[in-house]
């Protein structure tokens, strides 16, 4: 009876290096798990209280704007933020957030964009460049 004790004593022995190794790699599992989904999770940015411009590479719409502002100096006249959302999917969201805050319906969203930061929302080239146009006095 002793024997048969101290027998599955040490046949549980021998298996705890096995036990302690697969409850290692399990918690290590659950531990990268955990860490990539919540990396992935966007986060929500602060709508801000300055202007910004929302552009996307290559648009072409962005580009008139762009030339405008470099033309006329507007940067040296006004500060603003330049945001590129069709590759940064944290200034997608950002850009989301101030859409659902214009009342606008997303799918109708193009780029340029501009918010001034004061709540009002400005859609496509001719209406980007007008406010700022209106704001540092250009004719």
């Amino acid at each position: 009876m002793i024997f048969l004790f101290f027998s599955e004593i040490i046949n549980y022995m021998n298996k705890l290096p096995v036990i302690i190794i697969v409850a290692i790699i399990l918690a290590v599992a659950v531990f990268f798990l955990w860490y990539s989904s919540a990396a992935k999770a966007p986060v929500n940015p602060a709508i801000p209280e300055e202007i910004v411009l929302f552009y996307g590479d290559g648009c072409p719409h962005c580009k008139i704007v762009d030339d405008f502002v470099l033309q006329n100096k507007v940067e040296e006249k006004l500060t603003f933020k330049h945001l590129e959302v069709w590759n940064n999917k944290e200034n997608q969201i950002l850009l989301g957030q101030i859409v659902e805050k214009c009342s606008i319906v997303a799918d109708q969203v193009g780029v340029p964009f501009l918010y001034d930061g004061a709540g009002k929302c400005y859609m496509g080239d001719v209406d980007v460049i007008n406010f700022f146009k209106e704001k540092t006095g250009i004719k």
